[in-house]
């Protein structure tokens, strides 16, 4: 039986203490962010780039590499909040979408899973972002975008896990 007794509920997410039993029989109290979860898409062209946007994230102290990506809909499929991030953050629509995998973003304390997606087989579009959204669309090779991880420049688990895992499919 958890207990759960709310401590903040906020537009993104909610903050709860929750009491369980941990495996050894014992209750624990604990700090839990609830957050509905998110989708990334790695999109690649016909010429192998990959599209990163760079992005101004105040919680990260700046502009950071990543995928499009965002946060799910109460109910919404994941692979529908990945088609609907590619398009408005980069005016793109896919045609050819395969599921990565997907990732927690940080279990110590947060329930967040982010789906996270290949879209090939792209057509340009408009986009749509919310006006709070401050981006950069960029399509570097994808070699390049491979060595922008060995030089540190990304750092975004979401992104890290689409290079990740799109291995396997090129």
């Amino acid at each position: 039986m958890i207990e759960c007794i709310p401590q903040f509920q906020g537009r993104v997410i909610e903050v709860n203490k929750e009491t369980a039993t941990a495996p050894d029989g014992h209750p624990m109290t604990l700090e839990v962010v609830r957050h509905p979860g998110g989708a990334g898409v790695l999109a690649i062209d016909d010429k192998q780039r990959v599209c990163l946007i760079r992005q101004f994230r105040h919680a990260a102290g700046g502009w950071i590499w990543e995928v499009p990506a965002g946060r799910r809909d109460h109910g919404e499929d994941p692979l529908h909040t990945a088609q609907r991030e590619l398009q408005e953050e980069v005016g793109i629509t896919a045609t050819d979408w395969q599921k990565l995998g997907a990732i927690w973003s940080t279990p110590g304390f947060c329930d967040e899973v982010i789906h996270v997606y290949l879209a090939r087989q792209l057509t340009e579009t408009q986009t749509a972002r919310e006006r709070h959204e401050f981006m950069e669309v960029h399509w570097p090779a994808w070699d390049k975008a491979v060595d922008m991880i060995s030089k540190q420049e990304v750092s975004d688990s979401k992104t890290l896990a689409c290079l990740f895992y799109a291995r396997a499919f090129l």
